[in-house]
């Protein structure tokens, strides 16, 4: 049950994850990757969230199955983060392999950890 349900967010994930890139990309003109950047963005601030929630209440596992590994699972993509850096070094735009490292890597983990700790604030508000 657990893997149809995980097949059923990332059904939604991947192809949310390809209009991301597309609408993104299409509006800037820089050598960045702004489009995985924000997928990988949205995909850390998502699951930050479902795990705080998970963490601090009794949250249905099937549902972060279907949002955590299923949905973010397929929205983020460390092998296209991976693969645009490795092309920004190929064509010597090395600034921006260097920027895309950092503010992905940061940006993701601050993120993540923000969603993370917005749920449990969630969870204990009075």
């Amino acid at each position: 049950m657990t893997v149809l349900v995980v097949a059923l967010g990332a059904a939604v994930g991947a192809p949310t994850r390809y209009l991301v890139d597309l609408f993104v990309q299409s509006r800037h003109s820089s050598s960045l990757p702004w489009g995985t950047i924000t997928a990988n963005a949205t995909g850390s601030l998502v699951i930050g969230f479902i795990a705080g929630l998970a963490a601090g209440s009794d949250f249905d596992q099937a549902v972060v199955a279907l949002i955590s590994t299923g949905f973010c699972g397929a929205l983020t993509t460390f092998s296209t983060f991976s693969f645009e850096t490795v092309r920004l070094i190929e064509q010597q735009h090395l600034t921006a392999a260097v920027l895309n490292l950092g503010l992905s890597l940061v940006l993701t983990i601050v993120l993540c950890l923000g969603g993370y700790e917005l749920a449990a604030y969630l969870i204990t508000a009075p």
